[in-house]
């Protein structure tokens, strides 16, 4: 596939139907820029050297690509083996042989190389196209991570979670609360998780969700948050020279935390060094493997639950 193809498949939502569309996808775009005349440059991240950027040539109109964490971000002969094992893990995720560092890495590092694919993809669009591209992305995202709920017979949706509210003894109303994703067994609702490309502008939002339910129904139902990553380009020209800069807030994260109310749990794919070695951090911040292989688990066992 050519970059507009690859473009014009990843601008319509619908194509991505299944977690092989999802897949099959990034194999076309590996191979893509495994081809090293379809790219223009590729430009190592300055102060953070496992990160690069990628630029097009005009097929891309010479845009520079999102930044991509070379750890974790595959290329397509490990994602070809390595998307393998995450279809294996998926139906068979709560069996012990499956609870290894290899398959919790695969995990990881797929659906980051797959959501990556995406955004990298997205970003050849023309710059008055990029709140378009950033909308779809992020959609994707959510789509991709409820999937995988669907795909290890979690019940999940997104929508809204009808709250009544008692005006008096004899008086309610209905409140529509909008949500990203929602974890259900059968009619009663379990969880409640938000699914984010980023922190960034967003974080405040994630913390309020779980205050407001928790005072609007007088429950604790857990509330998670799904994050891919929390780093951006940071242009810090000298010549050509790029580097990344972080978009997570730890202070506003460790005062909303010990303030208002800490989350039943958050999860990233590429996490950051501090979210390891801050100690309150540490605690609340987890890669997302811990998610489907251990806390959804728990969620789905807690009895103080909103139906």
């Amino acid at each position: 596939m050519t970059l507009n193809d690859l473009r014009l498949f990843a601008l319509n939502k619908s194509n991505f139907s299944t977690l092989d569309t999802y897949i099959n996808f990034t194999k076309e775009y590996l191979e893509f820029i495994s081809n090293t005349n379809n790219i223009q440059a590729t430009i190592i991240s300055q102060n953070e050297n496992h990160y690069k950027f990628l630029q097009y040539k005009d097929d891309g109109t010479f845009n520079i690509t999102r930044p991509l964490n070379s750890n974790i971000y595959y290329s397509l002969a490990d994602f070809e083996t390595n998307s393998q094992l995450l279809i294996q893990l998926l139906g068979n995720i709560r069996a012990d042989q499956f609870n290894t560092i290899q398959y919790r890495t695969a995990l990881n590092n797929c659906i980051y190389t797959i959501q990556q694919s995406i955004g990298a993809t997205l970003d050849s669009l023309s710059a008055n196209q990029s709140n378009t591209a950033r909308k779809i992305n992020g959609d994707l995202f959510e789509k991709l991570i409820s999937s995988l709920f669907t795909l290890i017979d979690i019940e999940c949706k997104s929508g809204v979670v009808p709250l009544t509210i008692e005006i008096n003894a004899t008086e309610s109303f209905v409140m529509s609360y909008q949500q990203d994703l929602i974890i259900t067994q059968g009619e009663v609702v379990k969880a409640i998780g938000s699914v984010k490309t980023s922190s960034k502008d967003r974080i405040d939002k994630v913390f309020m969700d779980k205050f407001f339910y928790s005072a609007l129904t007088e429950t604790t139902l857990p509330h998670f948050a799904v994050f891919l990553n929390d780093v951006q380009r940071k242009n810090v020209r000298t010549g050509s020279r790029y580097a990344i800069s972080q978009t997570f807030l730890p202070g506003k994260f460790k005062a909303y935390t010990i303030k208002l109310n800490p989350l039943d749990g958050v999860y990233y794919c590429d996490i950051r060094p501090i979210m390891t070695t801050d100690t309150l951090l540490n605690q609340h911040i987890k890669t997302f493997d811990k998610l489907l292989f251990d806390d959804v688990w728990n969620f789905l066992d807690e009895t103080d639950s909103e139906s």
